[in-house]
């Protein structure tokens, strides 16, 4: 893989493992849980939604494959568990992997029409996938913190909120 995409693809990867360590044991209760703030999102509506753009815009944009997304729908996601969405990560990841490994250097300067924002170059789509998956990994983390905080989450064997920055 590119060098540069490589480095791209660490923290984007970094970002959905994480996220996936968030929400891999939870029920579906937990996974539907939301904090009593207006907007705020289920983790389980953060990890399909977020799955869906790292999908829609690695393998659609770059890897010039056919993505059907309905972005909307990721938001009323309603069903499933810590497990499935586990899995679909392990089916998604090494897609994403070998679309990446596919490209050349030369693929980060090619322009993409996307769907919602303005033309960008490989370089930005790999950069909007990374600041998004980043993004969201926050919010799930702190939508896991407070979901354990209502007595409604299982604690990790360390007790305090995992992760670093």
């Amino acid at each position: 893989m590119d060098a540069e995409i490589a480095t791209y693809w660490r923290y984007i990867a970094s970002s959905l493992d994480r996220m996936v360590e968030c929400v891999a044991e939870l029920d579906e209760a937990q996974l539907g849980w939301r904090p009593p703030a207006e907007g705020a999102n289920s983790l389980r509506v953060l990890t399909v939604h977020t799955f869906g753009n790292a999908e829609e815009n690695v393998l659609g944009q770059l890897g010039r494959e056919d993505v059907p997304r309905d972005r909307d729908s990721e938001f009323r996601a309603a069903a499933g568990t810590g497990a499935e969405l586990q899995e679909r990560w392990r089916a998604l990841r090494p897609l994403m992997e070998r679309a990446l490994e596919a490209l050349e250097h030369d693929a980060l300067d090619r322009l993409h029409d996307h769907p919602r924002r303005e033309t960008l170059s490989g370089r930005e789509v790999l950069l909007v996938v990374a600041r998004h998956a980043a993004e969201h990994l926050g919010q799930a983390e702190l939508t896991r913190d407070l979901l354990r905080a209502a007595g409604d989450g299982r604690q990790s064997s360390g007790g305090a909120a995992s992760g670093s920055t």
